[in-house]
């Protein structure tokens, strides 16, 4: 199973607008209208060869006018920590223009809790001065903040450099860290793999030993294989 990556924040941040940026194509719902998104929407992506499966969540806290009692909102939020609990990477996203708000710091705190890696996209950063105001969100307690711009691609490259990076190692990079990839054709490892070849009698193990090691029995062999 591919590892996760989820994408979460506080509603109308851009997560959606994000979450199509990396796949590379238009899947989630972007509005302007805040908490369109109200369900996980996933896709399987790639980044520079590595693969996951991108998880889009709906916003986590109230919007203008709803109640806590809210099935809806609970049910978004619900989804969320489902997320959090399934991911190995999370992207919190907020919106650099409106700068730390105290859904923000609410959404940060549940990030903490988790233990997971977490990189801070401060999102909406069209331009120069906005890169700068992603300082900010340093006060939510994490290290990684990058300026990002989801609906034209500035900053996303880094931001999922660092994300693919933080991913754990996956059976391809395991078996390079083995250090098989360094052994030289045709050298002798240290270690040697051992095969067993098992079989009821008389049913040609011999002949396959000998096609494997490439050495032949000179003469009759009478053992029984």
């Amino acid at each position: 199973m591919p590892d996760l990556i989820a994408i979460v924040g506080r509603p109308n941040v851009g997560k959606s607008a994000l979450f199509n940026r990396i796949v590379g194509r238009r899947i989630a719902i972007v509005h302007d209208q805040p908490g369109v998104t109200r369900d996980r929407v996933t896709a399987e992506a790639e980044w520079r060869g590595r693969p996951f499966t991108l998880v889009d969540t709906g916003g986590i806290g109230l919007l203008r006018g709803e109640k806590s009692g809210d099935v809806i909102i609970k049910a978004a939020v619900e989804q969320v920590e489902i997320a959090i609990e399934a991911a190995n990477v999370i992207l919190f996203v907020v919106n650099v223009q409106e700068g730390v708000v105290p859904l923000d710091r609410e959404v940060a705190e549940r990030l903490r809790r988790s233990g997971k890696p977490v990189l801070v996209a401060a999102n909406k950063a069209d331009t120069h001065r906005a890169e700068k105001d992603a300082d900010e969100f340093a006060e939510l307690g994490f290290e990684n903040i990058f300026p990002v711009s989801a609906i034209h691609g500035g900053g996303v490259s880094e931001l999922m450099d660092e994300a693919a990076a933080a991913l754990p190692p996956s059976s391809e990079f395991a078996v390079q860290s083995s250090g098989l990839e360094n052994v030289e054709p045709g050298t002798r490892n240290p270690e040697p793999l051992k095969l067993a070849i098992v079989g009821r009698p008389n049913v040609g193990k011999s002949s396959i030993i000998n096609a494997l090691t490439h050495s032949s029995r000179s003469g009759h062999d009478t053992r029984r294989d």
